[in-house]
């Protein structure tokens, strides 16, 4: 089997993970359980690792060819208007991430929080229009 054909399941099911890890973290640290919360935010940070390492090898495997959405009308400017965010908000949330993490470990939690009450809810955007690309690509083409 060629790799790069399981590769954008792989990546839809990262994104997911890190989803439902960001929102179980959200709940852990809201109600006061900072280990929970260290937990399931490693883990989403790992899965988004992750897709990251398999969505560059799978556009380095599959170089020169192009995935293009073929639904019309309607889906067709809902694709788009999901791709044109996800996309740019995707990029920018990672130097985020990066400073939240290295705030958390260095105690510095006003930063943290600073930074994560915006982070997080894009975090979470990026995560299910990933999902929801991969579904209007490969699962629900129109």
């Amino acid at each position: 089997m060629d790799m790069a054909y399981i590769l954008p399941t792989v990546n839809a099911s990262l994104n997911g993970l890190a989803g439902m890890f960001l929102i179980c973290g959200f709940h852990a640290i809201k109600k006061g359980n900072r280990v929970q919360h260290q937990k399931f935010m490693m883990s989403a940070l790992i899965c988004s690792a992750l897709f990251l390492i398999s969505y560059i090898t799978y556009h380095y495997l599959k170089a020169g060819v192009v995935t293009h959405y073929q639904g019309e009308g309607l889906l067709r400017i809902i694709y788009f208007t999901i791709l044109l965010t996800h996309t740019p908000l995707a990029t920018l949330i990672i130097p985020f991430c990066i400073a939240a993490v290295i705030y958390a470990f260095k105690g510095d939690f006003q930063k943290h929080t600073r930074i994560t009450r915006w982070l997080y809810p894009a975090w979470m955007y990026v995560s299910v229009t990933g999902v929801l690309i991969y579904l209007m690509l490969y699962v629900f083409p129109a």
